[in-house]
């Protein structure tokens, strides 16, 4: 089974990152973008037919390894 993931900052989070991105947009003359924010993406396998133990795999994997949950919160996609 297939998820995608998503790992992002918290809102409350400065990304400086997202930041310089942003100002590079405005540079580049595409003033109507704003609130940038950069993250990290993946894409895993589990095997697994169970989907509800395949998904509480990768939430798993997010917890311990993924995702900085200090700074951090995830989101998990199932993909066809």
């Amino acid at each position: 089974m297939k998820f995608e993931i998503f790992v992002t900052l918290k809102k409350d989070v400065l990304d400086p990152q997202g930041k310089a991105v942003e100002g590079a947009i405005k540079n580049l003359g595409l003033s109507t973008i704003s609130n940038i924010r950069q993250g990290k993406y993946f894409t895993l396998e589990v095997a697994e037919t169970d989907e509800h133990k395949a998904k509480q795999q990768a939430e798993e994997a997010c917890k311990k390894l993924l995702a900085n949950l200090t700074i951090e919160e995830y989101s998990i996609k199932k993909l066809s």
